[in-house]
């Protein structure tokens, strides 16, 4: 009964016959790389904007003699700072940790390292809220709130897809059989964090170095 709730709000393709054997190995492999190749581009595309976000970051603070507003202080690289932001870094090795538990199908530290991941994140929003509330300045202060914000803002909401996400796949490992012709959606979770990880380092050392 549990199965097929989960089944309801939680669909897949993986569900449908779980136990059937492959007729067509080569077939399958075909269609894992074809989607595979389909996130790919979805993450080049999302680092494309990024990207575009931190070339216009980089031109208006070089270019604009009032970058900051009088009695405007810039975002302080303080202790806060720094460690949400190695939690979050740090997060990338887990999450790599509990995709190799995965494939060793050891489930109880899959679980486990997953979770782990997902709070380390959460974590990180929390530290990136916190430090929003105690800057002096806000999205209308001149050129450096309106890019500080969106930059900080827009990686933000890709923390908390990935957080999502991680959810979506925790719940779905416990439906038996979930996992038996593979774990293409996990391997995607986990490409989609290590990058959110890495454009945050770029962040940080623009924001915060610089």
């Amino acid at each position: 009964m549990i199965k097929s709730r989960l089944e309801k709000f939680i669909p897949s393709r993986e569900l449908k016959n779980p136990h059937a054997k492959v007729a067509d190995k080569e077939k399958l492999e075909d269609e894992r790389g074809k989607v595979l190749f389909g996130f790919t581009l979805f993450l080049l595309s999302e680092s494309m904007i990024f990207a575009s976000l931190i070339v216009a970051y980089v031109g208006l603070r070089a270019l604009t003699d009032d970058w900051r507003p009088p009695g405007v202080s810039a975002p302080e690289l303080s202790g806060s700072v720094i460690i949400h932001s190695v939690v979050l870094v740090s997060s990338s090795l887990v999450i790599y940790l509990a995709e190799r538990a995965l494939s060793h199908h050891k489930f109880t530290q899959f679980r486990f390292l997953w979770l782990t991941t997902s709070i380390m994140g959460a974590y990180f929003l929390v530290g990136e809220v916190k430090e929003w509330q105690h800057l002096d300045f806000g999205l209308n202060a001149a050129t450096l709130g309106g890019t500080f914000y969106v930059l900080t803002g827009f990686h933000g909401l890709h923390v908390f897809v990935g957080i999502f996400l991680q959810m979506l796949m925790l719940v779905r490992s416990f439906i038996p059989g979930n996992y038996n012709r593979g774990h293409f959606g996990v391997t995607a979770v986990s490409l989609f964090w290590h990058v959110v990880d890495g454009i945050w380092v770029v962040l940080f050392l623009l924001l915060y170095v610089w």
